[in-house]
């Protein structure tokens, strides 16, 4: 029992001994000044300036620079500022000047410009945001907010006309500190464009298509239309009707080339089981692969009906499975001779062309 009272009384003695050593060193713990500072805050406290500020370091001593940019102040300034609220002794490390630096959140402009396409994309049948391009009401410029604004760019309106083609988007940026939003608004006009093959030169009707003649150019969708054609569509097609250079090509006005043109000597085709049979004829109509034209035979003088199957040649249909000889009378009269006659079976054939 003796020796357990002589513990406790010799703790209850040494634990004020330790507090008052702990107090003692914390009171003679000079202030040490920062050589670099940084700040979120509009206001510089001499807490960001000293270490060791004790109930002083909440005390507003500077205005902050601009939302992400950097000053100095001279050491011997700063001094006169913390003595004015009786902090004294400072450690200046023999630090001539404090650089201090305003933590930014920035939000660049194409940031806020691909923002505002994703937010009214396919509205109002506007497409895919990466084809809108935007004109702001006001010039869009690198945004700098206070570095407490950490939340995602959330759209919290979103408006679109599609006569005019203006827009009104509203967003709000979240933060871990308060409850307070920082809220923005762009208000301004979205075009769609598309890329369209744009002609380099005049055209006629009946010209060819080459790679020199097509560029890839951006364009609103509303000078082009639903019928843009593209480059690679185009190369090698033929004009249906004269355009100027720097017009957009529509589907319309492109075609397949003419494999028969109008006057052009052609070769007449009448093909049927067992039978190939070749005349001379003159266009009398143009047309590309698939076109009905017609065709003046050139040995009977009378105009047939075909189709276009190849460069200058035109196919014949026959009715029926065989070509016998009253069908041959009826569709090439004796004055219709082949000019070239070819069979599986030579002897058979000749003997029915005659």
């Amino acid at each position: 029992m003796i020796v357990r009272s002589i513990l406790v009384t010799a703790l209850l003695f040494a634990a004020p001994s330790a507090a008052s050593a702990q107090e003692k060193d914390d009171a003679i713990a000079p202030p040490v000044l920062h050589a670099q500072v940084t700040v979120e805050s509009d206001v510089v406290r001499i807490g960001d300036m000293i270490d060791n500020a004790g109930t002083a370091a909440q005390i507003a001593i500077y205005r902050s620079p601009d939302l992400g940019t950097t000053g100095t102040l001279p050491t011997a300034q700063i001094i006169n500022a913390l003595q004015a609220h009786q902090v004294i002794g400072v450690d200046t490390r023999d630090i001539k000047s404090v650089s201090i630096t305003r933590l930014a959140r920035t939000i660049d402009s194409r940031e806020i410009e691909s923002a505002v396409a994703h937010a009214i994309e396919h509205r109002s049948g506007l497409g895919d945001a990466a084809n809108l391009s935007l004109t702001f009401d006001r010039d869009v410029q690198d945004l700098r907010l206070d570095a407490w604004n950490n939340g995602d760019l959330q759209p919290v309106q979103e408006r679109y006309e599609p006569r005019s083609g203006r827009f009104d988007v509203s967003f709000e940026i979240g933060n871990d500190i308060n409850s307070t939003r920082t809220k923005l608004r762009f208000t301004g006009v979205a075009i769609e464009m598309l890329d369209a093959a744009v002609l380099t030169r005049d055209v006629g009707r009946g010209d060819m298509l080459k790679a020199s003649d097509i560029v890839v150019e951006r364009r609103p969708k509303a000078e082009v239309g639903n019928e843009a054609t593209t480059r690679g569509h185009a190369v090698g097609m033929q004009m249906r009707r004269p355009i100027r250079a720097g017009q957009a090509l529509r589907v319309a006005d492109i075609s397949k080339p003419d494999l028969v043109q109008r006057d052009d000597n052609v070769t007449l085709i009448y093909e049927s089981a067992g039978i190939y049979l070749t005349v001379r004829g003159k266009a009398v109509d143009s047309g590309t692969e698939g076109d009905m034209v017609t065709v003046l035979n050139l040995q009977s003088k009378r105009t047939v009906s075909g189709t276009v199957i190849g460069r200058d040649q035109v196919s014949i249909a026959i009715a029926g499975p065989r070509l016998s000889a009253p069908d041959t009378t009826s569709s090439i009269s004796a004055a219709e001779t082949p000019v070239s006659l070819a069979s599986r079976n030579t002897a058979q054939t000749s003997s029915k062309a005659e």
